[in-house]
C-alpha cells in the first residue's frame, strides 16, 4: 500500500515542533500539519506568555539541540520565594543552597517557538500550512488524514498520526474522545511589570484566598500570572493601569518598590482538562491535546515535553528495529508509561490549588505551619527543590 510518510504530526507549535526535530534527527520521514500561517503564529498573543522551565526540561531541550539557540534569551531562577498572603508561613528555596546553578529558567514562548521554527526549516522537515485536519481514518496497515489547504482537499497516509494540536485539538474531536473538565471558578490575568528594584533572579509565588499570584523574573521585568475569581478578574481588567498596579501592590507589597505596567492585560478562565484516553488506532495525542493544567507551579510545558521525549524514544527504538512505528503495542506502552506522570502532576497541581485557595481557619493554620516547617528542614527543602527542577525523571537516550 502507498504510504506518504512514516509519521504525520498535527500541530506545529512547541510540542509538535520539538517532536518533529527529534524524529527527523533519527531519520524518519515525517510531515507537520499546522493550522496557522507563519505570520499568524508570529503575531499571536500566545507567544507573549512566559514559560517556567524546569532544569530537567532544559536538559531535554539541550539533548534535542534546541536550548543552545535560545539560552541567551532565558532568565535564570536562582531563588524561589513562596508565601501566603495575610499569614506568617513562607518557604525559600535557593540554587546556591542546593549546590546548583539554577532552580529553573524563564523564557517567552515566542523565543522558543521562533527557534523551533528555524530548526524545522534547517532540517528540511515538510510543513504543510496553513492547513486544517478535517478527517481521520485507519486500517490495519495505515492511518489516513484528510486536510484542507485553503479550499483544496488533500488525502495523506502514514504509519502513525500524532495529535499535538493544542487544547482545541481537531484530532481529539474527530476521534470523538471525551474530556474530563474540572472548573476552578478562577481566571488568570497575565501581564508584565517592571519593579523599581532588581528582582535578583527571584521567582515569587504568593498564595491568596482567591488563587495564586506568580511573578517570574524576565530580564529587568516580571511576567505576572495573577489568579482571581471570575468576578474579581473582571473588575481588575476594568481598572485603569494605575489602579490595577495599586491592587497588585495590595496583594504583593512593596518589597521591590513600585511596579510599572509594561504590557497589556490578558485573561483566560482556568479549567483542568484531561482527555479520557490518549491513543486510538494508529493515533496518539500529546501535550495540551491531552492535558491542560492550572498554571500554579508552571507544570504545563514541562509535562508536555516529557510526553514528547518519551514518545520519541519509543518511536525511534521501534524504527531502528525495523518495525511498524504505529503498532498498537507501541501506543499501549506509551499510554501506560505516561499515565503515572500525568496523574502525579494533576494530583499535585489540584492539591495546591485546593489547599491554598481555602480560608478555613484549620486549613490556613495547617498550611502555614507546613510552609514554616518546610523552610526549616533542609532535607525536605531539597526534595521540593528537586521536584521543582524536574530532576526526578530520566533524561532522553537520544539526541546530542
Amino acid at each position: 500500500m502507498r504510504t506518504d510518510y512514516q509519521i504525520i504530526i498535527a500541530g506545529g507549535g512547541l510540542a509538535g515542533g520539538c517532536l518533529a526535530i527529534a524524529l527527523k534527527q533519527a531519520g524518519l520521514n515525517i510531515a507537520v500539519i499546522e493550522a496557522l500561517s507563519r505570520e499568524q503564529r508570529a503575531n499571536s498573543g500566545a507567544g507573549d506568555r512566559a514559560l517556567a522551565l524546569a532544569v530537567g526540561t532544559v536538559k531535554m531541550l539541550a539533548r534535542l539541540g534546541i536550548w543552545q539557540g535560545v539560552e541567551a534569551k532565558a532568565t535564570t531562577i536562582k531563588k524561589i520565594h513562596i508565601s501566603d498572603q495575610g499569614h506568617f508561613g513562607k518557604t525559600r528555596l535557593s540554587a546556591e543552597r542546593e549546590g546548583v546553578k539554577a532552580l529553573g529558567f524563564v523564557i517567552s514562548a515566542r523565543d522558543i517557538e521562533t527557534h523551533v521554527s528555524q530548526l524545522l526549516d534547517q532540517y528540511e522537515i515538510e510543513q504543510i500550512c496553513p492547513a486544517r485536519v478535517v478527517g481521520l481514518a485507519s486500517d490495519s496497515h495505515l492511518a489516513h488524514m484528510s486536510i484542507k489547504k485553503g479550499e483544496k482537499p488533500q488525502n495523506l497516509s502514514a504509519q502513525l498520526i500524532i495529535g499535538a494540536d493544542g487544547g482545541q485539538s481537531s484530532v481529539r474531536k474527530l476521534l470523538e474522545i471525551n474530556q474530563q473538565n474540572v472548573e476552578y471558578g478562577q481566571t488568570a490575568i497575565v501581564t508584565t511589570v517592571k519593579p523599581e528594584k532588581s528582582h535578583q533572579n527571584i521567582a515569587y509565588e504568593r498564595f491568596t484566598s482567591s488563587g495564586p499570584l506568580a511573578l517570574l523574573p524576565m530580564a529587568h521585568a516580571f511576567s505576572v500570572v495573577w489568579t482571581r475569581t471570575h468576578e474579581q478578574a473582571d473588575s481588575l481588567l476594568d481598572l485603569s493601569e494605575t489602579d490595577f498596579v495599586e491592587q497588585l501592590h495590595d496583594c504583593f507589597g512593596y518589597r521591590l518598590g513600585k511596579f510599572s505596567l509594561l504590557a497589556s492585560r490578558h485573561s483566560f478562565p482556568l479549567t483542568l482538562v484531561r482527555a479520557e484516553r490518549m491513543i486510538d488506532d494508529r493515533v496518539v495525542m500529546i501535550g495540551n491535546a491531552v492535558h491542560q493544567l492550572h498554571p500554579v507551579a508552571g507544570q504545563g510545558f514541562n509535562l508536555g515535553l516529557r510526553d514528547v521525549v518519551q514518545l520519541a524514544e519509543m518511536i525511534i527504538e521501534q524504527h531502528q528495529s525495523g518495525n511498524d512505528v504505529g503498532d498498537v503495542s507501541v501506543l499501549n506502552n506509551y499510554a501506560k508509561a505516561r499515565q503515572e506522570d500525568h496523574d502525579r502532576v494533576v494530583t499535585f497541581t489540584n492539591s495546591v490549588v485546593r489547599i491554598f485557595s481555602n480560608e478555613w481557619l484549620s486549613v490556613a493554620a495547617a498550611r502555614n505551619m507546613g510552609l514554616t516547617l518546610l523552610d526549616q528542614l533542609p532535607f525536605a527543602k531539597t526534595q521540593v527543590a528537586r521536584y521543582a527542577m524536574g530532576l526526578s525523571g530520566r533524561m532522553p537516550r537520544f539526541g546530542k
